[in-house]
């Protein structure tokens, strides 16, 4: 499966942005997703995911609250609902594609076969 997100931007804080996550191939309905990001000098940190049936999602206390995946099966696209944004929010964020069974909530990057290129959230102060 090939990934591609979109929809980065700069945005105030306290703004509101939302990602999308575009998937190509067939069988999206099989995998788990999950969404990253990376600033600068940092590690690449886990924000959350969502099931394959769209029936539960999970996120860390770091932005638990602010941040809400969704996913349609139909059109094969996740998303990443960012509310309240802060300055810290600021990262390349990226989607990923899982076929693992088990280890939810899919916390670990390797427990990802699949990554998309990144898309960039600046948020002005």
């Amino acid at each position: 499966v090939q990934l591609q997100a979109s929809g980065g931007g700069l945005v105030q804080a306290g703004g509101s942005l939302r990602l999308s996550c575009a998937a190509s191939g067939r069988a999206f309905s099989m995998y788990a997703m999950g969404w990253f990001r990376q600033a600068p000098g940092k590690e690449r940190e886990f924000v959350g995911a969502i099931r394959r049936s769209a029936g539960s999602s999970y996120y860390p206390d770091s932005v638990k609250g602010r941040f809400t995946i969704s996913r349609d099966n139909a059109t094969n696209t996740v998303y990443l609902q960012i509310n309240s944004l802060k300055p810290e929010d600021a990262a390349v964020y990226y989607c990923a594609a899982s076929t693992s069974s088990g280890g939810w909530p899919l916390s670990s990057r390797r427990r990802y076969n699949y990554w998309g290129q990144g898309t960039q959230v600046t948020v002005s102060s």
